[in-house]
């Protein structure tokens, strides 16, 4: 008697838990309040805003969007190598350790990216200071 393969049920019920947690730490983190002196003016503006102010805005915003996309996609690659790690597979698990250190690789790039360790190494090498 051939027993049932549940194994791809477990790998989608994963991954939608997996991007599910990214997305609600993603939605968490971007949780900003308004300050006091952005309030609207008539022109729909907020009154102290310039030019600097709304394009260092869209900066934040499009770093924001980029710290939600790469979340997603790093859950999906550690689901991966999750899903090879506790395989019955001999090769599958040799594979999730060479995937484990590029997922980890990438995760600490990403990591060094979104934190601005990588824009303050940059400042600093232009500026000197």
């Amino acid at each position: 008697m051939k027993r049932p393969h549940v194994g791809g049920a477990i790998a989608w019920a994963g991954l939608a838990v997996l991007a599910a947690i990214a997305l609600v730490v993603g939605a968490v983190g971007s949780t900003g309040g308004s300050s006091p002196s952005a309030s609207p003016s008539m022109d729909g503006r907020p009154s102290g805003s310039t030019a600097v102010g709304n394009f260092s805005a869209a900066i934040d915003r499009l770093v924001e969007l980029l710290g939600l996309a790469g979340s997603g996609l790093l859950s999906l690659v550690w689901a991966r190598v999750a899903l090879s790690w506790f395989s019955n597979d001999v090769t599958k698990k040799v594979q999730a350790k060479d995937r484990a250190r590029d997922a980890l690789i990438g995760t600490l790039l990403f990591v060094a990216a979104i934190t601005g360790l990588f824009w303050g190494l940059a400042h600093w090498v232009l500026t000197g200071s």
